[in-house]
Formats: structure tokens, C-alpha cells, sequence
């Protein structure tokens, strides 16, 4: 029966569907298949899936972090590779305004472990500002959906309370 039910919306639906195949070994296939499936999802999450790995179709090697600030951002380049007690990328880039530069592998470990420090230290102080330091670990799994409307509607709240500063400020007495 699931083969018929499965078969009947690709039978009755307008797009047509490309079939994929790729060859792989099992423990690779195992591993990779949810995140297939994660990529192809329709609506919001398969979108934002897809976005947050589109960056992988113009890299030259594998990234293995990347950090973007407002107007700079970097790349860390993969496969990491033994040297005695250390992993090492393959080197990065970093993009700054007027300025590219390639990495060469220590300045990319170097480059990787300050940028680790400072996310940490932003975590840490961020925690501290905000009271959270004492914070009893999330619950897990987490419920998501609801966990999902609840951060949209603090969105669409925060949204519509902008705008409402926004109309108050821009008053017919605003000069």
C-alpha cells in the first residue's frame, strides 16, 4: 500500500521530479541520508538548510568553519590534517573590505583559534549580561514546533511594537 500512496501524488502532481541517484557505501549513505532528506524538505527549514550549505558549491576545498562579521568574513579549509600533535586545516581565506588573503595552514589554525576564543568570550559575557549563567540545561529533545510558533510570535510581536514606535515617532508633531 505505501508504494501506491507514495506513487500517487509524483502521478497527479503538475512539476516533474528529477529522479537522483548516487552511489555510496553503506556507512556513508547511513550517515548522509537525513541530511539529504533535510536538504530537499520543502518550506522554511529545507530553505534555510539549503542556504546555510550553498556557500559549498563555489569553495575549492572543504570548509570547515566559517565566521562572517558584518562587512569581513573567513573560511577555515578542510580536511584537517595530522602534524604530530595538531590537526591543521589546509589554509582559508579571509574577505575584508578591499582586502582577500589566502591562509597558509598555520595562519589558518591561528586565525581558527582566535576566532574560537572571541566566540566563547561573547558567549560567556552574553550569558552573564542576560542572567543566564545560572540557567538549568535545556530540556532535550526540545519540542520544536512549538518552540517555533512560540520564536514567531515574539518575532511578529517585537515586529509590530517597532512599527509602532516608529508611527509614534514620525507623529504629526515629529520635525
Amino acid at each position: 500500500m505505501s508504494v501506491v500512496r507514495n506513487a500517487l501524488p509524483r502521478f497527479f502532481s503538475s512539476k516533474p521530479k528529477p529522479d537522483m541517484h548516487i552511489d555510496a557505501d553503506v556507512q556513508t549513505a547511513i550517515y548522509m541520508w537525513p541530511i539529504i532528506e533535510k536538504l530537499l524538505a520543502h518550506g522554511e527549514d529545507g530553505d534555510t538548510y539549503r542556504a546555510a550549505v550553498n556557500f559549498w558549491r563555489y569553495a575549492e576545498r572543504p570548509p570547515l568553519a566559517t565566521y562572517d562579521g558584518d562587512g569581513s568574513n573567513c573560511h577555515i579549509d578542510g580536511p584537517l590534517q595530522m602534524a604530530g600533535d595538531f590537526d591543521l586545516p589546509l589554509g582559508g581565506e579571509i574577505f575584508s573590505r578591499g582586502v582577500t588573503t589566502d591562509l597558509d595552514p598555520f595562519e589558518a589554525n591561528d586565525l581558527r583559534d582566535h576566532m574560537r576564543a572571541a566566540i566563547e568570550r561573547a558567549i560567556l559575557a552574553w550569558l552573564a549580561d542576560n542572567g543566564r549563567r545560572k540557567s538549568p540545561p535545556a530540556r532535550n529533545p526540545q519540542d520544536r514546533e512549538t518552540a517555533g510558533r512560540e520564536a514567531k510570535a515574539m518575532i511578529a510581536d517585537w515586529v509590530a511594537r517597532r512599527e509602532a514606535m516608529r508611527h509614534t515617532a514620525e507623529g504629526p508633531d515629529h520635525v
